[in-house]
């Protein structure tokens, strides 16, 4: 009964102790999602006008040729960026994000498409390394607070492989895999083409109203030319942003779970503690009590 007893101690305490890490972990998430959210907020304006701005170029110019707008008749590669976590605690954060870009390598492939990975986050890198998957570029330290500067080093990169043919290990697509931050208690993975630009027609007003009528100097192509590289960037630097805050607040939503398992544990091997005490009680004093009948009895035999 003893032994029992120090071991159910042992696990309270040993119990204890993580529930104070996750209490702790979730503290922090939790002084850090609003901070994120507001960097997500703040980069919203620049990102949507730069987008009003390249929309009304293309809607104005049915006849503008521009790689980046371009359907490749041919495609034989595609560049697959793939935003994950440089820590983990954070619940199926990283897990399904790499689910997203599995199924998308699976759908390229079937259209006779290479993929070729490019990876931010030490998770994601990690993970590709152990599985052997090769990759063609890799960046890790600011998941949880991008800078701009990150951004464009990445569309740098990517652009640098846009710009070469396929047969001298370029690509001819860009696609990206990150998580989407609806809310605090929604963050949904997703995937998205962001080279080329998949272009639309329809009859509908847009969301923000009518697309002004601009005048193009020096041409439509010189114009796209200098919005497209600035519209990439900003469609990136956006998704590392909601990627930040879709972790934190997956790192938050899991520690508080942990922490809610924890408690529950604790309160289950309290209970057993109180049983195996209880029950150890019980023998000491049936052992005294028969000790003493045992005395009485050999008292008794001598009077």
């Amino acid at each position: 009964m003893a032994g029992q007893l120090r071991a159910i101690r042992q696990r309270i305490r040993g119990v204890q102790s993580i529930a104070k890490i996750t209490r702790a972990q979730e503290l922090i998430a939790a002084s850090r999602i609003i901070k994120a959210q507001q960097r997500v907020r703040d980069a919203g304006p620049y990102a949507r006008e730069l987008t009003q701005a390249v929309e009304a170029v293309v809607s104005q110019s049915a006849n503008i040729d521009h790689p980046l707008v371009r359907e490749p008749e041919n495609p034989q590669r595609a560049a697959i960026l793939i935003l994950s976590s440089d820590r983990g605690f954070a619940g199926g954060y990283n897990s399904n994000v790499m689910r997203e870009a599995q199924g998308l390598r699976a759908r390229l492939r079937e259209r006779g498409v290479e993929p070729v990975t490019y990876v931010s986050g030490t998770k994601g890198i990690t993970w590709h390394r152990f599985r052997g998957v090769e990759t063609a570029g890799s960046w890790h330290g600011f998941s949880e607070a991008p800078r701009h500067e990150n951004a464009e080093e990445i569309t740098q990169t990517l652009f640098e492989a846009f710009n070469r043919t396929a047969e001298d290990g370029g690509v001819d697509e860009i696609h990206i895999v990150y998580t989407e931050f609806v809310s605090m208690l929604t963050q949904n993975a997703a995937v998205h083409r962001i080279i080329p630009l998949v272009i639309e027609e329809t009859t509908e007003e847009p969301v923000s109203g009518p697309i002004p009528l601009y005048e193009f100097e020096p041409s439509p192509q010189a114009v796209l030319d200098a919005l497209l590289p600035w519209y990439v960037e900003s469609r990136i630097y956006q998704a590392l942003l909601e990627a930040a805050a879709s972790e934190i607040a997956s790192r938050r939503r899991a520690m508080k779970s942990a922490t809610d398992n924890a408690n529950d544990l604790l309160e289950e091997f309290t209970r057993e503690a109180n049983k195996a005490r209880q029950a150890e009680i019980t023998q000491e004093i049936s052992e005294i009590v028969g000790g003493a009948d045992a005395l009485a009895e050999s008292v008794a035999g001598k009077e």
